[in-house]
């Protein structure tokens, strides 16, 4: 039988309702003749409640039992989600991770995956279930105990299934009805795209847009797995939703086929470190170790007054998720104490947003980066920091500039219209 991976989200899934909702949806795909594995997360909010239970209890919890409470949502999910589908005369059984078994690193709270054996579900369907129903966001490490995969993880995990058993598509159902342009809550004029090339959506999500996983776009991407976001509350049919797939799958594309922000940033300078070999080393090297996760980096010619620095110096401008930045902080003074690095201030600006471009037709056209700032300069935003890649242009802003750059963007690459 050809076979189909469905995933739903936390809010497709908040209550007994919204499960048999998404159970309706499982049903009519068996109807159509697949057999379907179900990835599911916990119900929206139960996630954030089992954190805060575990942090109230040990504030320096054992990773392991903290794996061990906040999985257990995506298992109360699977077991209903299971139960419904009897209900409606649809053979299903529910999976815990070990079950299956999802074979993962031992890095609780952040595993990855080491394999995912077909055998157990391979031999179900063979009796005759028609639907395995899967807790997300979770697997077994070789020490035999309870692992996750970090946030958005049953994203991951529901690419991770449809790789290993060769599945048709991946649909990804959520509380949005495809991938849009931008966010729709900024510009009313955002556009639902049909198809994406995996290229752009990591991008995207890596720049802020929050409807897939990074992880889960690379899993896709690396194993060509076919991906479809689409809502879990609307009518669905084959052409519903945004298909996420090879760029070769794409006619033709616009050369900017979205723009993204993320407004959680902040910008960081080294004010006159030494302009010496390895001194990027120095710094970052203590940043990765103290899991900074560092985006944009500038390196200019310092300000400041050269007479107390005989030797060449330099400014070097980084920037990284608001929530690290005491973590970066300790980081470089923990360096400039051991004689790692040395600078006069660390200057830290909070107030910024990052928006960015992005589009793979980028690759073959020229002055999209003219056309950007062109836009911004109209509308009077100061860049502060600007990075490139084959397929997007980020700038660094003001943040309260944020939403104008994010719709003056837009408009001038008129992403309102189709290819």
């Amino acid at each position: 039988m050809p076979l189909l991976v469905m995933k739903f989200g936390g809010t497709s899934v908040a209550d007994l309702a919204r499960i048999k909702n998404a159970a309706q949806k499982v049903k009519r795909e068996v109807e159509r003749g697949y057999d379907v594995i179900v990835i599911v997360s916990a119900m929206s909010g139960k996630t954030n409640e089992l954190v805060g239970w575990v942090e109230q209890t040990s504030p320096l919890f054992d990773a392991r039992e903290y794996d061990a409470v906040v999985s257990s949502g995506e298992n109360v999910t699977a077991g209903l989600m299971a139960l419904t589908l009897q209900e409606m005369d649809v053979p299903a059984r529910s999976w815990q991770g070990w079950q299956v078994p999802i074979n993962t690193t031992s890095a609780h709270s952040a595993a990855r995956f080491v394999s995912i054996p077909r055998d157990n579900i391979d031999a179900k369907f063979a009796e005759g279930m028609k639907v395995a129903v899967i807790a997300g966001f979770q697997g077994v490490s070789p020490e035999g105990r309870i692992t996750t995969l970090g946030r958005g993880g049953s994203d991951t995990t529901a690419v991770a299934f449809a790789a290993a058993f060769g599945a048709e598509r991946c649909d990804i159902y959520t509380d949005v009805d495809g991938v849009y342009t931008t966010d729709p809550r900024i510009s009313s004029k955002a556009r639902k795209l049909d198809k994406i090339a995996y290229e752009e959506m990591l991008e995207l999500a890596s720049l802020g847009a929050k409807v897939l996983q990074t992880r889960s776009v690379e899993l896709a991407m690396r194993f060509n797995v076919r991906l479809r976001v689409l809502s879990s509350f609307e009518e669905t049919d084959e052409t519903s939703g945004t298909l996420v797939c090879g760029e070769e799958e794409i006619m033709e594309s616009k050369v900017v086929s979205g723009v993204a922000y993320s407004r959680d940033e902040a910008k960081i300078t080294l004010v006159t470190v030494e302009d010496r070999p390895g001194i990027a080393a120095a710094i970052f090297g203590p940043l990765s170790e103290a899991g900074v996760n560092v985006d944009m980096i500038v390196q200019n010619i310092s300000e400041k007054d050269y007479e107390n620095h005989p030797g060449a110096v330099t400014d070097m401008t980084f920037s990284c998720p608001i929530n690290q930045v005491a973590r970066a902080k300790k980081a470089m003074e923990d360096a400039r104490t051991a004689g790692l690095i040395n600078y006069d201030d660390l200057a830290v600006d909070t107030e910024v947003a990052k928006v960015s471009v992005v589009g793979i037709g980028m690759r073959s056209h020229a002055g999209v980066a003219a056309t950007m700032f062109k836009a911004l300069s109209a509308e009077n935003v100061n860049i502060k920091v600007i990075s490139t890649s084959e397929i997007k242009i980020s700038v660094l802003i003001d943040r309260k500039y944020m939403e104008l750059a994010v719709q003056a963007l837009h408009d001038a690459f008129e992403l309102e219209k189709s290819a």
